[in-house]
């Protein structure tokens, strides 16, 4: 066993604490990967407080993991030591299920193995990056291209994916209008994305200190959800709204701003149920729909999107002693936009 420092929820709603524990040895298909970096996501929060249902404890949080290779399996052809790379939301799945044949693991059959909060298939609970080191097989390992920073790139491996999985999956592109309802983590790489793909974005959000930030990602528009009015001037204006916020808000304010055939896709996962309106959906055969991350291909296609059209997160770098003061600053949207922790700072 590999012994491992961390930081870890001991219980739902703790705060975190420094931790050790055993990763595996590296087996013959394995990568072990020294993290350098690794994000905070809004769902390392739900889950450390178990606001999902499901959590295991302790755990080490943590899915947007970027490092560099220590060593490699035997049989492992496409990574060698130092090189880069990153994890993001899993580490396994099925690989024989019609999803995951077809590259789509996030959706697999079976269930996709989370990077932490899981249990592999030995039954031991998985453990994330919020961590010094992480021993991953390499179907689920990911190259990090050379122009991306480790820190900026490490969001990418979740609000990075989950915002442009759907977008490349609906063919959102030039000629659209599309609405990105939020702009935290997830929402200001919906803007960047949206934009490098020609897509004409307009941020939809409850603060009006948000536009400036808007302005400079790229949105075409800014509009207050906090004003009623804002929901008769832009009803029937988008193809598409990108929902990312994961409080509890009213779905059916925002259907109304789409055009007849739009689609209003969820991203953001509030811990309390939404009750939805039919009329408004049957009278312009508009749709709802949701999306999670995309699976190993799409990831390193959008690594690799990212790097072209130099998009990375906007981040504020934390050391892993500052995690708890993040948790709560994420809490009061106090970060633009994404908080990165320092793994060199656990001693």
């Amino acid at each position: 066993m590999l012994p491992t420092k961390g930081y870890a929820a001991m219980t739902a709603k703790a705060t975190l604490q420094p931790f050790s524990f055993n990763r595996r040895e590296v087996g013959p298909h394995d990568v072990l990967i020294t993290i350098t970096h690794c994000g905070i996501c809004h769902s390392d929060i739900h889950q450390a407080r178990d606001e999902w249902g499901g959590s295991i404890f302790p755990m080490v949080p943590g899915h947007e993991i970027v490092g560099t290779v220590a060593q490699v399996g035997s049989t492992v052809k496409k990574f060698k030591a130092n090189d880069r790379v990153g994890v993001g939301c899993f580490v396994d799945s099925c690989r024989a299920c019609p999803a995951c044949r077809e590259g789509s693991e996030q959706y697999c059959e079976a269930g996709m193995l989370l990077t932490y909060s899981g249990r592999d298939k030995d039954g031991q609970p998985t453990q994330g990056g919020y961590s010094t080191q992480i021993v991953v097989n390499e179907h689920y390992v990911l190259q990090i291209p050379s122009a991306l920073s480790s820190a900026g790139a490490a969001p990418l491996l979740c609000a990075g994916i989950t915002t442009y999985s759907p977008l490349r999956h609906w063919g959102i592109g030039k000629y659209h209008k599309l609405a990105v309802v939020g702009l935290g983590g997830l929402g200001h790489m919906a803007v960047k994305i949206g934009k490098a793909l020609g897509t004409e974005v307009t941020v939809l959000s409850t603060s009006e200190q948000k536009q400036k930030d808007a302005e400079r990602l790229g949105a075409f528009d800014f509009a207050l959800t906090s004003q009623p009015e804002t929901f008769i001037r832009l009803q029937r204006r988008f193809d598409f709204i990108l929902d990312t916020v994961s409080a509890p808000h009213n779905y059916n304010d925002y259907v109304n701003l789409l055009k007849t055939d739009g689609t209003m896709i969820l991203v953001g996962v509030p811990d309390k149920p939404t009750l939805l309106e039919p009329f408004p959906l049957i009278l312009h055969r508009r749709r709802i729909a949701g999306s999670v991350i995309g699976g190993i291909r799409e990831t390193q296609e959008m690594l690799d999107f990212c790097a072209m059209h130099h998009i990375e997160s906007d981040i504020e770098v934390i050391p892993i002693q500052q995690v708890n003061e993040a948790y709560e600053r994420v809490l009061r949207g106090d970060v633009r936009f994404r908080f990165v922790i320092d793994l060199g700072s656990i001693k």
